[in-house]
């Protein structure tokens, strides 16, 4: 699997999640097996990019190449002059968004509501692709809503145009997240166009991730959702695809070890106040599907400090641990919400208004 001269070690990514996938998130995720990480949504209008959320968005410091940063927006001048700035800014890879289906984003005619305008389509993946000497890809759902599915058109649009790899989410914008996501149209896809195809939507276990690339031969895949409280699925999965056989969820006392990490480096990216607040949103993840779990996100959530968070946390693994509980694996919480449709949209909306 490449992305124009980016070769990358395999074929899993972490898929760009408004309010989730910041850097120590995206850091981590890596770590745990994810080949490639695509940054969170950043908006294209420029007087929204003096904001603090904005300003933390562009540091990229630690990740592993390629730095990839996924824009948003509805005017290809606009769109151009962001993809210029980010690569700036550090981006080895610029992504366009066209799949978010959130009502705030729509409203502006950004994300997935620019599949209803093919025009429009062409003109953005054109202006990006001429504003920059970094791999150009694009991220886009199967179509307006399930009677109008034109992805198959928007990828020879955008690989006429030169873009260098094309996700595809399973699902209309229509859908939002509802029901569940098809494949045929993604297969569709990959027999219509010769760039790089990764497949999205739905995928929460190693066994979702072999059938999805069985299924639509595309080259890679993508997660979402189910990685939010389960990092270690990418490894998960790494090891599935490459074996046929799976790994056994990390021990509790790995878990604990894992999300301390994840919490001192979420803390030193937002900073302490900031960071004990937007952690909670992870450590409800993590906790899902555990003993006490609605115990601990009480606690949780009643700290104001980066200490006392740390010190429920380790409590309340160290009793988990101490009672000899395993972590459930991945086949059993693939169906599990790891996060409200309606939360997803809030967050996504925030990040064109931030």
């Amino acid at each position: 699997m490449r992305i124009g001269p980016h070769p990358l070690p395999n074929n899993v990514a972490v898929a760009p999640m408004a309010g989730v996938t910041d850097r120590p998130f995206r850091q981590l995720c890596r770590r745990l097996g994810a080949g490639y990480a695509v940054s969170e949504m950043v908006a294209a209008n420029p007087r929204l990019r003096d904001t603090a959320k904005s300003r933390r968005r562009l540091d990229h410091e630690g990740e592993p190449a390629p730095v990839a940063v996924q824009i948003a927006g509805a005017d290809p001048t606009q769109m151009a002059d962001a993809a210029r700035y980010n690569v700036a800014h550090g981006a080895q890879v610029v992504d366009i968004n066209m799949g978010c289906p959130a009502k705030k984003v729509c409203n502006v005619a950004a994300g997935s509501a620019l599949l209803s305008n093919e025009a429009l389509v062409a003109a953005i993946v054109a202006a990006v692709v001429r504003a920059v000497d970094v791999p150009v890809t694009l991220k886009i759902r199967t179509g307006p809503h399930p009677g109008a599915r034109n992805a198959v058109a928007i990828a020879r649009i955008a690989e006429d145009a030169g873009i260098a790899a094309l996700t595809v989410h399973g699902r209309t914008r229509a859908c939002l997240f509802g029901g569940a996501a098809e494949y045929d149209t993604i297969a569709a896809v990959k027999r219509a166009v010769r760039i790089p195809v990764i497949a999205n939507g739905d995928i929460g276990c190693a066994e979702d991730a072999a059938a999805v690339l069985r299924h639509t031969g595309a080259d890679a895949v993508m997660i979402g959702r189910a990685a939010q409280g389960r990092p270690w699925i990418f490894r998960e999965i790494v090891h599935y695809l490459a074996t046929g056989t799976h790994l056994p969820p990390p021990t509790v006392a790995e878990a604990r070890a894992l999300i301390h990490a994840h919490l001192i480096e979420h803390y030193a990216f937002h900073g302490e106040l900031q960071g004990v607040r937007t952690a909670r949103k992870h450590l409800s993840w993590y906790a899902q599907s555990l003993p006490d779990g609605e115990a601990f996100r009480r606690a949780m959530c009643a700290t104001e400090t980066p200490a006392a968070q740390l010190a429920v946390v380790a409590v309340y693994f160290d009793r988990l641990a101490a009672a000899g509980v395993r972590l459930p694996a991945a086949q059993e919480r693939a169906t599990a919400a790891c996060g409200t449709d309606n939360q997803y949209r809030h967050r996504a909306g925030e990040a064109l208004a931030a």
